[in-house]
């Protein structure tokens, strides 16, 4: 395929989520003209996905395409926005057609669950990179970050964490803990989906303005992601592992020793975790039950610096590691 060639095929088969009227020019030209409308700041964010590194080589490329969108979603989803509009850039060894028809339709799936549409972007040969930038809207002053978690808040992560992780290992792409338990289909099978096309809790993030004080979004590992907001907030945190969520697969297929590892440690779960006045329980709860969203309390903050993760009695608790390290 031309590139041009290429490009039409991307703008083709995204079209179904272009129909905003907050756009104004989109694919086609240098650059998108868009409408930030009144009484909204504007979120952005990008992210990176490196074939190697934060994908498997052979993965399927509609799930590449849904987790390339995945991870930006989340992004907005911590900060409390509403998905407006991407752009995909693709660094790509050849021209597939049928590689690139497959990722586009994963990408254009999520995009249409969110309503956000792709005005533009890039494509160049190269080894397989894809760069998404995301943008969203937010209330004037409502966004959610990372710099206001106050001592004596609930900590509190949504949905279940560590499943990503556990299909990462399974698949021998990152090192066990201990022995690799033998796992049935059947149980590998929902740990490998949480991997390869993980949920974005845009709802969730949403429902929360108001509510939470601090927010991030788990990509790199509980307490590595928690560890940015104690840093942000000049305030440290305490987590009860025995709390942390864990899926009925993971669970099944995990010891609870290698299963804590993994939700402390194991990243890729794209969860949200944010911190909220011990006053407003039952609003959390009901806010995130209206965004059909479990959500679990798991710890506190407290006065000092850094993450002290305790077991069930109480005592520190050491992780095999925080989370993911880009450059360690």
């Amino acid at each position: 395929m031309a590139e041009f060639d290429l490009i039409d095929l991307v703008r083709a088969r995204t079209g179904a989520a272009a129909g905003r009227g907050d756009v104004a020019l989109g694919i086609g030209d240098d650059a998108a003209l868009l409408r930030v409308p009144p009484g909204h700041e504007l979120v952005v964010t990008a992210d990176t996905l490196n074939a190697g590194v934060h994908f498997p080589p052979d993965a399927a490329p509609a799930d590449t395409g849904w987790k390339a969108l995945a991870v930006n979603l989340s992004d907005l989803a911590s900060m409390g926005a509403r998905p407006a509009w991407c752009t995909l850039s693709l660094s790509l060894p050849e021209a597939d057609e049928a590689w690139l028809r497959a990722f586009v339709d994963g990408f254009a799936e999520l995009a249409g669950i969110h309503g956000i549409a792709l005005v533009g972007g890039d494509t160049t040969r190269g080894p397989l990179s894809i760069a998404v930038t995301a943008m969203g809207l937010v209330e004037t002053g409502a966004a959610l970050r990372r710099d206001r978690a106050r001592a004596g808040d609930d900590v509190w992560v949504t949905g279940t964490l560590g499943d990503a992780a556990a299909a990462l290992v399974l698949g021998g792409h990152i090192p066990a803990d201990g022995e690799v338990p033998p796992v049935s289909a059947d149980v590998a099978a929902p740990l490998h989906a949480r991997l390869a096309r993980p949920t974005p809790r845009v709802e969730a993030g949403r429902r929360l303005l108001g509510l939470a004080r601090a927010c991030v979004d788990v990509s790199d590992g509980l307490l590595a992601d928690l560890g940015h907001v104690c840093a942000r907030s000049a305030v440290g945190a305490e987590i009860d592992i025995a709390r942390l969520p864990a899926s009925p697969a993971l669970s099944a297929a995990f010891d609870r020793p290698s299963r804590s590892a993994l939700q402390a440690g194991g990243g890729d779960d794209y969860e949200l975790c944010f911190t909220a006045d011990p006053a407003l329980r039952d609003h959390v709860a009901a806010a995130l039950e209206l965004a059909c969203v479990d959500a679990t309390r798991i710890g506190r903050i407290v006065a000092g610096s850094g993450v002290r993760a305790l077991d069930a009695h109480g005592r520190p608790w050491q992780p095999p590691r925080s989370g993911y390290v880009h450059f360690g």
